[in-house]
């Protein structure tokens, strides 16, 4: 397994590598984050021997049981899950950078709980999916201006997950409607904020996401493999 996991990362990183030249930009502007999902620590660690130094969780009970069997300094941890107010204490102490904020409800305790400056992003949910969490458009205007007032959290971009397509292609006008919305808030000059990170492309459209200026790609499956069923938790 342990070959399979290296195939795959170097498969990875090839692709992200040419994604980047063939839209003009630099592969070290795009980091690779590891979605681990019910993956076992054992593949964890065997990512981490293969280069891997950014890793995604979705369940805050799952990462903190794997944080504390991991116990490596030399890498990052980002929650990527929908994140429920009551965890957010233990978001800001295990997590380096939380993609999902979704709300000022959620902004606020986040910001209530954390001991110093904590990375974030805003779930944009841009295919507006009613089984999807995130904000809209207008809300995540709303939502940056609200969050430049919170002094212990830094806001640092925008992140969303598509509609799901075969064809990855399809993905592309939802990569633009994100890069352009992040241009949109900056130009806005809200104190405090200026979003240069996008969370955006999965195993099935990360080369598209990278050519319209993803920096953050969050993959799983084509590293680890098909994901094991289990009971559903909450985050």
């Amino acid at each position: 397994m342990a070959g399979i996991i290296s195939e795959n990362l170097s498969s990875i990183l090839d692709r992200i590598n040419r994604a980047a030249r063939k839209a003009g930009r630099d592969p070290s502007e795009v980091t690779l984050v590891a979605v681990t999902k019910t993956v076992e620590p054992k593949k964890i660690k065997e990512a981490i021997s293969g280069g891997v130094r950014v890793f995604g969780e979705n369940y805050i009970q799952e990462a903190e049981e794997k944080i504390a069997k991991i116990k490596e300094k030399n890498i990052k941890w980002h929650f990527v899950g929908h994140l429920q107010k009551n965890k957010a204490k233990l978001a800001v102490e295990m997590f380096d950078l939380i993609h999902t904020v979704d709300s000022v409800e959620l902004a606020a305790e986040l910001n209530k709980r954390a001991k110093e400056p904590q990375d974030v992003l805003i779930e944009v949910n841009i295919g507006r999916e009613k089984t999807k969490t995130g904000v809209d458009a207008e809300g995540a205007v709303k939502l940056a201006r609200a969050m430049s007032e919170l002094e212990n959290l830094k806001l640092k971009g925008l992140m969303t997950i598509p509609p799901f397509f075969e064809e990855p292609e399809m993905s592309r006008p939802y990569f633009v409607m994100l890069r352009r919305l992040a241009e949109r808030i900056n130009k806005e000059r809200i104190p405090r904020v200026f979003l240069h990170e996008l969370s955006m492309g999965m195993s099935n459209d990360f080369e598209v996401a990278i050519e319209e200026g993803a920096t953050l790609i969050r993959v799983g499956t084509a590293i680890f493999g098909p994901r094991e069923k289990k009971a559903s938790k909450t985050a």
